[in-house]
């Protein structure tokens, strides 16, 4: 083929001129580099290579990563990991990372899901995340492993938005249709317990939510310098070695009952000068301490006497007792994942935002039912509980729908993978939930909330007194 015929067939010679005509137009002072760029934009962005490997979580334990190739760029992303969600396939060998190791899931990202995804256009997130759902075949992605299928998944919405030019935040609001751009409420970890911690504590967290703050960087001013008089708080009353800190970055000092640590969080806060400004969540996750129909609070705690068991009508007045005493506006897994008649008897009372996590799991079905029986009226959001950004869209409009609270979360085993923050903002779900204000792996997610106040400029709105429905 001669030069002329190859110019011929890819019609170069008037693409190139209309490149230098658009280059004139603009008058740009640098032609080469806006050619280049305008040329580049008339490419469609097609997938051309899906790369997975395997990486560490915030616990060291084995997750997805995924690299997904456009004529745009690369882009990554990773899953992070916890209980209860659509399965995670893990590969059960215990002699290599005692069985935690996701070489399976990276597998079937670089050889099922790539032959299936690459020539795709990264814009069409549903149509890619639907293409995964089917290919996988399993209600809740056990085939390929919602490990695999939800990295993929995010790293095709960041691909979606590169090819779009908007910033994720954005494109995810286009996607779903938001028009309401949205600072979250952060929901910042203080003192850590359940499973996430070792000391004697059953309930998982105590959180607060700067909702005084007029803006998210106000908010994370507030939320750091509680948790800095927090520790001052725990060392005068318990020496250093009671500010070690849980999975989520939150103290653990050595105590056992909700009144302790709920003390200590309300002197801290009291310290700072923003008492009115700050309030209070508990997350109970309480199918964790939860032995037949009673609850064991010191479940925990080594040579117990065994006389701190609540029925579910003890466990009713100390919530309500609680929510007097101190400034609670938000308590999640009040009760047993299945026990669907208390919960719904809590949220019926009006005291506070009742979350589902453990209830809901994130699932459509267990979501329309919460809806149905008026169990719970917030929503925790996990991705990976669910497996793909499409999804997940769907249950926060489920939510929304029903007028409830939605609470973006992340998981204990998380990555360094900050688009959960993007997720909030685009989704406007007025409430974030990603640990303490310390851990690079939170932090991640606090630190990209601030760079998108900072874009977003005049136009940016904190969800402060509105945290519950920011719209």
């Amino acid at each position: 083929m001669s030069v002329q015929q190859f110019l011929e067939k890819h019609m170069l010679s008037r693409k190139i001129e209309d490149a230098v005509n658009a280059a004139v137009r603009a008058k740009s002072p640098d032609p080469v580099l806006f050619i280049s760029n305008h040329m580049r934009k008339a490419v469609p962005s097609v997938i051309t290579k899906i790369k997975a490997r395997q990486i560490l979580d915030s616990r060291g334990i084995p997750t997805v990563e995924v690299d997904l190739y456009t004529n745009k760029g690369m882009f990554r992303a990773s899953a992070p990991s916890g209980m209860h969600e659509a399965v995670g396939i893990r590969d059960g060998d215990k002699g290599t990372y005692l069985g935690y190791s996701v070489t399976r899931a990276v597998k079937n990202v670089n050889e099922k899901i790539s032959e299936a995804l690459i020539g795709m256009d990264p814009t069409l997130q549903s149509q890619i995340d639907h293409a995964m759902i089917d290919l996988d075949k399993t209600e809740k992605k056990g085939e390929l492993g919602a490990n695999a299928i939800l990295a993929v998944s995010i790293a095709a919405c960041k691909a979606g938005a590169a090819e779009k030019e908007v910033p994720l935040y954005k494109y995810i609001a286009d996607l779903s249709g938001e028009t309401n751009l949205t600072l979250p409420v952060p929901s910042f970890t203080l003192i850590s317990g359940g499973k996430h911690a070792g000391n004697h504590l059953a309930i998982q967290d105590i959180m607060i939510l700067p909702i005084g703050a007029s803006r998210f960087e106000e908010a994370v001013q507030m939320g750091s310098e509680t948790y800095h008089h927090l520790k001052a708080v725990i060392t005068e009353k318990y020496g250093a070695h009671g500010c070690n800190v849980g999975e989520d970055g939150g103290f653990a000092p050595n105590i056992s009952s909700f009144r302790e640590g709920l003390d200590l969080v309300k002197e801290a806060i009291s310290r700072t000068g923003y008492d009115e400004k700050i309030k209070i969540a508990i997350d109970v996750a309480a199918t964790d301490f939860c032995i037949g129909t009673k609850y064991d609070l010191d479940i925990k705690v080594p040579n117990k006497s065994g006389q701190n068991f609540k029925s579910v009508e003890d466990m009713l007045e100390m919530y309500k007792e609680l929510c007097r005493e101190y400034p609670i506006v938000s308590i999640e897994d009040p009760f047993d994942k299945e026990d669907w008649e208390h919960v719904k008897h809590f949220s019926s009372l009006g005291i506070c935002q009742v979350v589902g996590d453990g209830l809901l799991m994130s699932n459509p079905k267990r979501i329309q039912r919460a809806i149905q029986e008026l169990a719970c009226n917030a929503l925790l959001l996990k991705v990976n509980q669910i497996g793909t950004v499409t999804e997940a869209i769907e249950v926060v409009k489920l939510a929304k729908d029903a007028n409830w609270g939605v609470v973006t979360s992340h998981r204990c085993g998380e990555t360094e993978d900050s688009f959960i923050a993007d997720l909030s903002v685009g989704l406007a779900t007025g409430q974030i939930k990603a640990g303490a204000p310390c851990r690079g792996e939170r932090l991640a997610k606090y630190n990209q909330l601030l760079r998108i106040e900072e874009e977003l400029g005049d136009q940016a709105v904190y969800a402060g007194q509105d945290w519950r429905l920011s719209s």
